[in-house]
């Protein structure tokens, strides 16, 4: 659902501008000193980037899927680690107080994370839960007005710059499933809140991720996102299914990028007396790159507008993370080997690019989640 595509067009060129003039200039920095530029930061505060998700009544700028996903396609075509930093606070670190939070939780956090005045994180993934997300042991345990919150999560995107953690923990342990979980806001500078060393990573410098663990930290009973315990994994999910569409939008962009780059430097360089580009070889792995980036564009406008309508899109959030990502990461090995032994060193963006898109099709589910997804989707309505 696109609200006012005049609006929105204004939107995207301003964008558009911002990626082809600011960001896409600094990925080597980015890249080299694994940090996000601080001029960079306050450019993308100035432009309302860490609130597009966000309503308006809380200084957001409320933008639909449909158009959130549009907009992903133009922050995909440069380094992932520029829509990290932005990432969290538009998806899963505020997604679940948005959709579950009570009034006063709203209140409170989503104006701070809408400004960029602080970052937010969202703790599913333990040490020994990461697919099987409703096995984790996270414990909190009520304590008059308060919780008690103990264990440590992995792998969490901006927890070393985080000012609060949406942290899922289980508050019955009686029921082993999703059932016994909830969710909780725990600002990063209480007690007990310990952040560890940042993850040397394949790809994606300057997005950091690391443990973030939780030793008797206690948090106050209205920081139980909902104010009701047990639904905290429910919340997740919801988060999730929104947070495919966003990874499956990015990774359009990524693969179009790297598909423009390809076909520039098979223009350009010369073999035999001639551009590659008129090898048919070449041309064969352009075109699969070219059909296979419509195809999942296609899916992912698709199942955005089918969300806005208010449909479930579980299947069709799957569905798409799954054959973008994918589609991703056979448009960045076609784009390598276009590019020869130049696609191999770091002077090409095609070999940051190869490292960095290879994360897509593990987080918010990997692809063989998405197809378990898909087919227990699909059995469940043919029994019906």
């Amino acid at each position: 659902m696109i609200r006012d595509p005049e609006t929105l067009q204004i939107l995207l060129d301003s964008i558009r501008q911002f990626v082809n003039e600011a960001l896409i200039p600094r990925e080597n920095e980015v890249a080299e000193t694994d940090s996000m530029p601080e001029d960079i930061v306050e450019q993308m505060k100035e432009m309302g980037l860490f609130g597009l998700t966000i309503p308006e009544d809380f200084g957001g700028l409320g933008v639909s899927m449909e158009e959130e996903v549009n907009i992903a396609f133009e922050l995909g075509r440069t380094s992932p680690a520029f829509r990290s930093y932005i990432g969290t606070n538009n998806g899963i670190g505020s997604i679940g107080i948005l959709l579950d939070g009570t009034d006063e939780q709203k209140a409170k956090y989503l104006p701070k994370l809408a400004a960029g005045d602080f970052l937010s994180a969202f703790c599913l993934t333990e040490p020994d839960s990461g697919s099987d997300a409703a096995s984790l042991k996270t414990t909190a345990v009520r304590d008059g007005d308060f919780y008690v919150i103990n264990g440590t999560k992995r792998f969490i995107t901006n927890a070393p710059h985080a000012g609060i953690f949406t942290v899922m923990a289980r508050t019955n342990r009686e029921i082993k499933g999703a059932g016994g979980i909830s969710s909780f806001i725990v600002e990063a500078n209480v007690a007990g809140v310990t952040v560890g060393k940042r993850d040397h990573k394949m790809g994606q410098k300057g997005a950091h991720t690391a443990d973030v663990i939780f030793e008797n930290v206690r948090v106050p009973a209205e920081n139980l996102i909902g104010g009701k315990e047990g639904v905290g994994f429910k919340t997740a999910m919801k988060v999730l299914d929104k947070g495919r569409l966003h990874i499956a939008a990015l990774s359009v962009g990524a693969a179009e990028r790297m598909l423009a780059d390809s076909l520039q430097y098979a223009i350009e360089r010369k073999q035999f007396g001639q551009p590659i580009a008129e090898f048919q070889l070449i041309q064969a792995m352009l075109a699969d790159s070219k059909a296979e980036i419509y195809a999942a564009r296609c899916m992912v406008l698709d199942a955005a507008r089918k969300r806005d309508e208010g449909l479930n899109v579980s299947t069709e959030a799957s569905c798409a993370k799954m054959f973008a990502t994918e589609m991703c990461g056979r448009v960045a090995d076609r784009g390598v080997q276009i590019h020869g032994g130049a696609g191999y060193v770091s002077e090409y963006a095609i070999e940051r690019f190869y490292r960095d898109v290879r994360l897509f099709r593990l987080y918010e589910g990997t692809t063989q989640i998405q197809q378990i997804i898909i087919a227990r989707n699909m059995i469940r309505e043919a029994q019906r």
